[in-house]
């Protein structure tokens, strides 16, 4: 049978515990960042290439969607270090 006199435990680790949560989550967004932002401009960069390829042509296509690749991945680090792809906003 458990005592009213002990204190609970729970709430001090509670800080603690998000604390380390946040810290967690911000390195994990901090390392996949650069990710978002080179895959974003191979992908466009690739298709591109692949493109020119099959239509004979000069890099058109490969300095073009390379340039959406790179706005795109900029787009979306934007977006998930400001937190407002997901509706809510980071202060």
């Amino acid at each position: 049978m458990p005592s009213d006199n002990n204190p609970d435990k729970t709430k001090s680790a509670a800080p603690i515990v998000e604390k380390a949560r946040d810290s967690s989550n911000q390195a994990a967004i901090a390392l996949e960042l650069p990710f978002v932002l080179v895959s974003a401009m191979v992908v466009g960069g690739l298709l591109g290439y692949f493109l020119d390829r099959w239509l004979h042509t000069k890099p058109v296509f490969l300095l073009i969607l390379g340039g959406i690749g790179f706005f795109a991945g900029v787009r979306d680090v934007l977006r998930r270090v400001g937190g407002v792809g997901n509706g809510t906003k980071r202060s």
